[in-house]
């Protein structure tokens, strides 16, 4: 579990997290829906039909709210089992401020598995919708609690609207990802299709923090507000899925051995820890550094242990006493694919990582080595994707 992110559960072997902004959206919905029970409740039934008291409305709202993210996990847990059907590893589906999302190991490897990944999450919101319809329906004949009636069409109406807004054709909405596809389909250039599915879902973006503006002057503060925070969030959604996917074609296939620093600055195990902040951390402003025995990988010592422990300690404990043993996390190859490399670092939390072959230290690859390359390879390479990049 992190700070801002809890682990739910587990469906088809998929873990289900919630954000901590879920907690707002969900409280959000809550107080609307538990508010406006009454008032749907009169308009189709008729004045005398809500005879809810204050804390049932309550509850009601939140059952309601509940089962609508139930709706956006199964959403998202139809594009994540068309991903894995097409061999796309799933990391996990993680519900947040704006809904939820799939987290893919990867991108589609093909236009037809990004249409068909693109398609699955819209098609289960449409079942839904007419389930939660068919229900409100089948309801009001029989003649059930009416405020449960107006929930079951709420839930049916939300799903049909969550439909319609996700198939608006701009990146990354889903409209967007099959916009992608054809535009994949047809030029047989995913970084093309790419930039032209985000600059639709740029210009879409920009629409919505338009109309916010507009209803923020119209007295609807807080629809203006929430069109507005969409708006800038699918931007910025779109703008980091072009940069990925960038990244992704420039790294591909390129060995770890290319970008790493074949002498990299080592640590012996009978080191003083006071000497080596003075004569290392201060000296080449790292925060941590292999520690080996005659070429031999040992470890890996970082200033996080090292804060640990009180100064008066430092010049009585060794390098070889605090050091970490378990190299895995931040150990690769040096034959291995530099994109690997970076979802290693980006799933280990560390910004370098150790290049290793038969126990053997052979360099150190960081971050700022891969971007560096990656800046270089984006200027130096001429052509039309590359005016497109800086467009972006």
């Amino acid at each position: 579990m992190s700070a801002y992110r809890w682990r739910l559960f587990k469906l088809f072997g998929i873990p289900i997290s919630v954000n901590l902004s879920w907690v707002v959206i969900l409280a959000l919905i809550t107080l609307t829906i538990s508010a406006s029970i009454p008032a749907w409740t009169n308009e189709y039934f008729g004045a005398s039909a809500s005879q809810l008291v204050l804390w049932q409305r309550w509850l009601l709202g939140l059952i309601a709210a509940l089962t609508f993210f139930a709706c956006i996990v199964l959403h998202e847990l139809g594009h994540a089992l068309v991903a894995r059907s097409w061999g796309l590893p799933i990391q996990g589906i993680t519900l947040f401020l704006f809904g939820g999302v799939s987290e893919l190991k990867g991108e589609p490897t093909s236009a037809a598995s990004e249409f068909w990944m693109a398609v699955a999450g819209p098609f289960v919101s449409l079942l839904l919708g007419l389930v939660f319809g068919l229900l409100a329906w089948l309801g009001y004949q029989a003649g059930w609690s009416p405020p449960i009636v107006v929930v079951f069409g709420y839930l049916g109406a939300i799903n049909l609207l969550l439909l319609a807004f996700n198939m608006v054709p701009a990146f990354p909405l889903d409209g967007g990802r099959v916009l992608r596809s054809a535009l994949w389909a047809t030029t047989g250039n995913l970084r093309r299709a790419t930039h032209w599915a985000s600059a639709a879902g740029q210009v879409f973006a920009w629409l919505l923090i338009a109309w916010g503006i507009v209803q923020l002057f119209a007295g609807n503060w807080l629809g203006g507000i929430w069109l507005g925070l969409i708006g800038m969030f699918l931007n910025d959604a779109a703008q980091s899925s072009y940069r990925q996917v960038i990244i992704r074609n420039a790294l591909r296939g390129e060995p770890v051995r290319r970008f790493m620093n074949s002498q990299p600055i080592v640590v012996p195990q009978s080191l003083d820890l006071s000497h080596w902040v003075e004569d290392y951390v201060y000296r080449f402003h790292h925060r941590a550094f292999p520690v080996t025995s005659n070429g031999h990988l040992e470890g890996y010592i970082s200033t996080q242990e090292h804060s640990k422990m009180p100064r008066t300690e430092w010049i009585r404990r060794t390098v070889g006493e605090v050091m970490q043993r378990n190299l895995e996390p931040i150990e690769i190859t040096p034959e291995a694919d530099a994109l690997a490399a970076l979802g290693k670092m980006q799933r280990s939390g560390c910004s370098r990582l150790l290049v290793v072959e038969h126990e053997q230290l052979l360099g150190i690859i960081s971050v700022k080595d891969l971007l560096q390359f990656l800046d270089l390879k984006m200027e130096l390479e001429s052509g039309e994707d590359n005016t497109l990049d800086r467009c972006t």
